[in-house]
């Protein structure tokens, strides 16, 4: 089990991130709300991870903290909620906002979510608030871990809309939406990061 990496950020292509660590390369995938507090190119970063083997593939997943690795190991052991919609979901919402939403039963927030319907969304109320009560009563409560905040960017031309699309695809939402809350929030000088951070926060 890889559970934790730190190493220098190779390569950057949302929600995807290529870290180097002891001369090995390693694809992790990442939420967007962790995606944003990454470092930039070429810095050294510490990223938690959870990996996941399959019949047809080996995924990494990493996260900021281990709180954050901790609320997604308890979301892909909710029926019908395997890795890639709980990437999706921790993208769309940050870990303390899916906790409130939990918690609130706030069902019309979670069906805003791609890949979640009524019923999974009805099904994460019941079993994701039953398992807060069985974890520490602390582990997911406190600003600190989950203040986030997105570094600044150098402007990255439309080349950074056609990447913002392409990493909403990659999370689940359909190519003609994903263009839709692009084109919305788009600005000319805006990097690809802040324009899928906008595009998730108005989605929701």
């Amino acid at each position: 089990m890889i559970g934790r990496l730190r190493g220098n950020i190779l390569e950057k292509q949302p929600p995807l991130v290529l870290i180097e660590a002891h001369g090995v390369g390693y694809e992790v995938h990442m939420p967007m709300t962790c995606f944003y507090e990454l470092p930039e190119l070429n810095h050294e970063a510490v990223i938690f991870t959870h990996f996941v083997v399959r019949e047809d593939a080996q995924l990494l997943f990493g996260f900021n903290n281990k709180q954050e690795r901790a609320l997604f190991r308890e979301l892909i052991k909710t029926n019908g909620v395997g890795p890639k919609l709980a990437l999706a979901i921790l993208s769309g919402m940050s870990a303390q906002q899916f906790v409130t939403a939990v918690e609130k039963e706030e069902i019309n927030a979670l069906v805003k979510l791609p890949g979640v319907g009524k019923k999974t969304a009805e099904r994460l109320v019941v079993e994701m608030k039953d398992r807060f009560k069985g974890l520490h009563g602390d582990l997911f409560s406190g600003e600190s871990a989950f203040t986030l905040t997105a570094p600044d960017a150098e402007p990255e031309g439309n080349d950074a809309e056609a990447e913002a699309v392409a990493a909403l695809v990659a999370l689940g939402y359909k190519p003609q939406e994903a263009s839709r809350m692009i084109s919305k929030v788009g600005k000319p000088d805006a990097d690809c990061e802040t324009l899928i951070r906008e595009a998730l926060r108005a989605a929701i």
